[in-house]
């Protein structure tokens, strides 16, 4: 299959464009051509971003992420190579669903609807965020509950400087209507595009045996679908120390599609 020579990332929850930028840098290095584009609300400092939350940032749900996405792939001259972590996993789930991409890279991704998990780190870490009785405020992570999410590996200093660096508030509408919107379900009988799902053998957040249930979700035996665990890392898995080596991998994996 002709590969594309077009990548387009797309970041998670809590995080903006910025935390793509070492990646863009590598794969750009690679003769690709990157674009990060942002969740709608999320341009901009993630300090600045801290202090002065977007006033609709709050009713932002994933049907609204997933079309700003759509938009923008429908404006580039050729498909991408669509590469995503946590709900940016599952966005590029959704979009070669959509064939909008010729592969997709699901890293670290949260689940569709109905793939579930009761592994108690899971819960630990998204309750605070879908937590109904805090109706329609966003929300604002703290520095504590960013380490248990993303960066348990890690001690509170060194958290603390990627915490500055990267975090952003988010709109607790994402998560929950993923639960209930027609766009945060995937059809796993259809045939699709290459996937390669990534999952951190010490993620808190999205466990990755929650990744390899939703890998295993997939049914249609002519498509091409690969997993990899990666040991050691966490949900940061593309800030942690020696990332290069996710990224070489995908890389390497994509060039073999050919």
């Amino acid at each position: 299959m002709k590969i594309s020579k077009t990548i387009v990332f797309i970041h998670g929850l809590f995080m903006n464009p910025t935390s793509w930028e070492p990646w863009i840098k590598y794969f750009e290095a690679k003769g690709y051509k990157c674009y990060a584009p942002s969740l709608p609300f999320h341009e901009g400092k993630p300090s600045d971003l801290r202090k002065n939350i977007h006033p609709t940032l709050t009713k932002l749900t994933i049907s609204d992420a997933v079309k700003s996405y759509v938009s923008f792939i429908d404006n580039l001259p050729e498909k991408p190579i669509i590469i995503g972590h946590s709900v940016g996993g599952f966005i590029t789930q959704k979009l070669i669903e959509m064939d909008k991409g010729v592969t997709g890279i699901c890293i670290d991704s949260a689940p569709p609807a109905g793939v579930m998990t009761f592994k108690w780190s899971f819960w630990k870490a998204n309750l605070p965020v879908i937590n109904p009785l805090k109706g329609n405020s966003a929300f604002e992570p703290s520095v504590k509950w960013y380490q248990y999410a993303f960066c348990n590996t890690m001690t509170m200093a060194e958290t603390q400087i990627e915490y500055d660096k990267f975090v952003v508030p988010e709109s607790r509408n994402i998560p929950r209507s993923m639960l209930t919107d027609a766009y945060g379900k995937i059809n796993f009988k259809l045939p699709h595009k290459p996937l390669l799902f990534i999952a951190g053998e010490k993620d808190n957040i999205i466990p990755s045996s929650l990744n390899k249930t939703n890998f295993n979700a997939y049914k249609d035996k002519n498509s091409i679908k690969d997993f990899k665990e990666f040991t050691g890392r966490t949900h940061y898995i593309c800030g942690q120390k020696n990332w290069e080596e996710i990224a070489n991998y995908i890389h390497n994996w994509v060039i073999n599609l050919n």
